[in-house]
């Protein structure tokens, strides 16, 4: 790799814990892996179209959890995160202007939603109860081969959030119905965004492209491969003919309950390792490449994303050990350039699989409750502070850039394979943060994020394992003085906000409660108990 960083690695093994040592010996300076500057809403939202009134309440009854969390993330990067509004109910969704509540749901006998109406209300409430200024996606049906209704639903929608439309999507995961092969796929979907461009006057492109669930195949380019729908096929198609497609989107689940032999392995020791999360994602890198190479450096978006597909699994998702995924899926996919992940909140769906593991209520994925449901009362999850260290790790700055700087990146863009460095097998991932506007420049990072991925649970009774980071050769001198930041949970099985502390802060009731902690730190050696993750501010 072109940025080598000299790793020494201890493993200390006591009766019950193992204590871990790492030593990173630079070079400080921002390496030519490093990724794009990072777009400020890097870490956004997707909410089903079906559920989205439960999410924001309607302008009678605002649902102040949902407006608090979100404001917490926009006060702390001085924009609000992005709002997908769509998923699979978006595909048959439709538009009634005499309706007067904000939406319906029609659900027939045997608890299957089979359509969604909206009316002017549901853009009220999204215009009114989202933070002031929210960037907005459509999401639009795509499925009913209905132009026409597709159109009413996007001139709402124009009509209704006025400048807060930033894209519309044409179908979601439309690799999953009508047979379509990125040929069939291309000439529906191009003459749509070129007549809805036409029909709304839109000045510029306005488009997300694909929004496809599949898995890349590997090798990638193999026949079946590159017979995949995707954007880059999508592209190659003539699907931007008529030059409407700003940015493409694909979706990742790592890991999956919609069948029996998914579910086994959708476990947290799983869930909650570098090596297994980075080899997913790097199934996206050639796609990646392909789409900033013809759209721009920021046109590759994760649109829709989630830990285990079919809603999630009970006592993994809706654990501390997803938020330490979250966090390493934000900063890993953010180091391969992708531009902004939303992060999809719902609920099961009868019709998503006829073997899926969840029937009803919210998801288990989720990052909060917005209402009482089958699955728990509103509450908040510990994964929900996991975004709140990715906002304050961007904060104010426009001019971030990131790396993997352990395992550190491969001459292939990978940082998975053991030979080539990472003996702690996943546990330890540090990533470095350089800001470019500062007088320091590329020379040393403003930030360094350290997780430590070992899994400990708090129903354990051994003592609790510890990582010592020594990261002295990214100070700019030896007795700097850093201040530190934790993300802890009594464990990784963890599943209440209000022993989830962000800064010393809990975030159960959607504001801050507690006193902001940040610790000072001298000599360039910072510990990070097993199951948990530290912002240093150097």
């Amino acid at each position: 790799m072109t940025f080598l960083a000299f790793l020494t690695f201890a493993l200390i093994k006591a009766a019950f814990a193992a204590n871990l040592n790492l030593t990173i010996t630079g070079p400080s300076s921002l390496p030519d892996t490093a990724s794009h500057v990072l777009h400020p809403s890097l870490a956004s939202f997707s909410i089903e179209t079906a559920f989205f009134i439960s999410y924001v309440g309607n302008r009678t009854s605002p649902n102040l959890l949902t407006q608090n969390l979100l404001q917490n993330i926009k006060d702390r990067i001085g924009i609000p995160a992005e709002v997908r509004i769509g998923g699979i109910t978006a595909d048959s969704t439709f538009w009634d202007p005499t309706l007067e509540a904000a939406i319906f749901d029609f659900v027939d006998d045997s608890g299957a939603l089979i359509n969604t109406t909206i009316g002017p209300e549901f853009w009220n409430a999204a215009r009114e109860l989202l933070p002031a200024d929210t960037q907005i996606t459509v999401n639009l049906n795509l499925e009913s081969l209905n132009y026409t209704g597709a159109l009413a639903v996007a001139q709402s929608a124009v009509q209704g959030l006025s400048d807060q439309v930033a894209a519309f999507e044409i179908g979601n995961e439309p690799d999953h119905y009508l047979s379509f092969t990125p040929e069939s796929y291309s000439d529906v979907w191009e003459p749509w965004s070129q007549n809805i461009t036409s029909a709304l006057n839109l000045t510029t492109p306005r488009f997300q492209l694909a929004a496809t669930a599949d898995d890349p195949l590997w090798p990638y380019n193999t026949p079946a491969a590159d017979a995949q729908l995707d954007c880059v096929s999508a592209l190659a198609a003539g699907v931007d003919n008529a030059s409407t497609v700003e940015w493409c989107s694909e979706h990742t689940y790592q890991y999956s309950v919609c069948d029996p032999t998914r579910t086994a392995v959708a476990t947290l020791s799983n869930l909650v390792n570098h090596t297994r999360l980075a080899m997913y994602l790097d199934l996206w890198q050639p796609r990646i490449q392909s789409v900033r190479n013809q759209l721009g450096s920021q046109a590759f978006v994760i649109g829709e994303f989630n830990s285990v597909s079919c809603s999630g699994r009970d006592g993994v998702s809706n654990t501390f050990g997803q938020a330490l995924w979250l966090l390493d899926t934000a900063f890993y996919a953010a180091s391969i350039n992708v531009s902004r992940l939303y992060i999809h909140q719902g609920g099961p769906l009868a019709l998503q699989s006829a073997t899926q593991l969840n029937k009803g209520g919210f998801s288990f994925y989720d990052l909060w409750y917005p209402i009482d449901n089958l699955n728990g009362p509103v509450q908040v999850f510990p994964s929900y502070s996991a975004y709140l260290f990715v906002a304050d790790t961007i904060g104010s700055s426009r001019a971030l850039k990131i790396a993997n700087i352990y395992p550190g990146r491969q001459s292939n863009g990978s940082t998975i394979t053991t030979a080539e460095g990472d003996t702690s097998e996943g546990q330890l991932v540090v990533y470095g943060f350089w800001d470019e506007s500062l007088p320091s420049n590329a020379t040393f990072p403003t930030k360094l994020a350290l997780l430590n991925l070992q899994i400990y649970n708090e129903t354990q009774e051994d003592s609790r394992p510890v990582a010592t980071f020594d990261i002295s050769a990214f100070l700019s001198s030896a007795d700097a003085q850093v201040t530190v930041r934790r993300l802890a949970a009594p464990g990784a099985d963890t599943q209440s906000a209000n022993v989830t502390l962000w800064a010393g802060q809990t975030f159960e009731n959607g504001t801050p409660n507690g006193t902001l902690v940040e610790e000072k730190v001298s000599g360039g050696i910072v510990t990070v108990e097993a199951s948990g993750a530290a912002l240093v501010i150097l």
